[in-house]
């Protein structure tokens, strides 16, 4: 028995110790979010995207539970005097955001989209600078800039020029809207309680089912909707268990200790490698092909975030 509670003492160690490096946590939050623009297009035609919302979010749920619970106990009075915060993370920053991004797929391009996103970080900037009085260093709003010439470079293919061709509709909005409702979760998280990471995903995948089930009534059909989890192919299934377990639980408690280590206006950065993974993941799942652009583009991405990050530091 002492030496399972050694081993397990030693296993809570080392993940503690993991989540104690903030650039590793911010660079696969990211990639795990990267592969959920990948996961919803294989989704198209598969799970309705509303039901692919609640079931996410419903299993993420139940997933962490077990573990949360304890925590959740202990943890309570800091709860409970933060839990209008949990429930705006888990229903705004987890079922709006996404919500927002699947209605909006509907609607407007890949392109469009991917530049939009890119617009994450200087929400979050101004932001902080209007309600915070953050302001933002010099170099840090050039390697900002850095960032949204790679990710405008993969999103318009290398060809920067059709920017020009650039257009707003419903979708572009609602892609907008989406970058609001997340930089405003980004920057919230400050208000986060003090309480183990077990008691936040728990608390906030209350919030994420809640506002997952406002979107399926609402927007979705109802519960009558649920029925195609019935019909469901096991590629179906292996859609809902990743973006249930990678992006859904690990990515957002990644994303949340990299904002506590580093702050929001240098975390929010690394969004930017969102489109530069899932360009990746794109070629690597979907057989898209790779040209010398991605590269390049990844290439001024990282650039950007190491120039921002190395100013941030300075000051």
């Amino acid at each position: 028995m002492a030496d399972v509670k050694a081993i397990d003492a030693e296993h809570r160690t080392g993940f503690a110790a993991f989540l104690a490096h903030p650039y590793l946590l911010l660079t696969l939050a990211p990639l795990f979010w990267g592969g959920n623009m990948v996961a919803a297009k294989l989704a198209v035609g598969v799970v309705p995207p509303y039901v692919l919302l609640f079931a996410r979010f419903v299993a993420a749920m139940l997933i962490v539970a077990p573990f949360s619970l304890p925590h959740l106990k202990r943890d309570w009075p800091a709860l409970k005097a933060s839990w209008g915060w949990l429930l705006f993370y888990g229903a705004i920053g987890f079922a709006a955001f996404n919500a927002c991004l699947y209605a909006a797929a509907n609607y407007t391009t890949a392109i469009n989209s991917s530049i939009e996103q890119a617009s994450i970080p200087v929400f979050v900037l101004i932001a902080n600078f209007l309600i915070f009085r953050v302001r933002g260093k010099p170099l840090q709003i050039v390697g900002v800039v850095i960032t949204i010439i790679g990710v405008m470079l993969v999103a318009t293919h290398g060809n920067l020029e059709t920017i020009t061709t650039f257009t707003f509709n419903v979708g572009d909005l609602l892609v907008l809207l989406a970058c609001l409702i997340y930089a405003a979760y980004t920057l919230t998280l400050r208000y986060r309680p003090k309480a183990h990471w077990l008691s936040f995903l728990g608390a906030t995948m209350v919030g994420a089912v809640i506002g997952a089930v406002f979107f399926l009534l609402v927007l979705g059909g109802g519960f009558g909707t649920l029925s195609a989890l019935a019909t469901t192919s096991p590629e179906g299934w292996a859609i809902i268990a990743y973006v249930a377990v990678l992006p859904s639980l690990l990515s957002q408690l990644f994303f949340a200790q990299g904002v506590e280590k580093i702050g929001a206006n240098r975390a929010s950065l690394f969004n930017n490698l969102i489109p530069v993974f899932g360009t990746i993941l794109s070629v690597l799942l979907l057989r898209e092909t790779l040209e010398p652009y991605h590269f390049i583009a990844a290439a001024i991405v990282v650039a950007g975030i190491v120039l921002a990050e190395f100013s941030a530091r300075r000051a």
